[in-house]
């Protein structure tokens, strides 16, 4: 009983990981992607205020699907202990960099570490 409680400690630790890793690189993929989708219409398009009004529009929810959002509301839940840290920036990258870099020490680092003893008194 022990030893399986250990073992899903150091599962946890590893899924707890995974996920906030996937999050933050699909928000890094659908950032650039999103970026570079600006980059073409400044380039192709007058520098109106139309074509700025559409720039704005663009946001990085625009291409999430159901396992996205799952993804996206898991890795929230995981790195919400953190929010207050980060309550103070208007980065979004900065906020998610600095929720995975947390995220990846407690759970990675503090709940791997502790699986590991615990595994060694069996």
């Amino acid at each position: 009983m022990y030893a399986a409680v250990v073992r899903l400690l150091g599962l946890g630790s590893i899924v707890a990981c995974a996920i906030v890793i996937v999050s933050f690189g699909l928000f890094a993929v659908n950032q650039t992607s999103g970026a570079s989708a600006r980059q073409q219409q400044e380039l192709a398009a007058p520098n109106t205020p139309e074509a700025a009004g559409s720039q704005s529009q663009t946001t990085s929810k625009s291409h999430e699907g159901t396992v996205r959002k799952t993804i996206d509301e898991a890795s929230e839940w995981l790195t919400s202990p953190f929010d207050g840290i980060t309550s103070g920036s208007h980065s979004e990258w900065g906020v998610r960099g600095v929720g995975l870099l947390l995220a990846l020490l407690v759970y990675g680092f503090g709940i791997g570490f502790l699986a590991r003893a615990l595994r060694v008194r069996i």
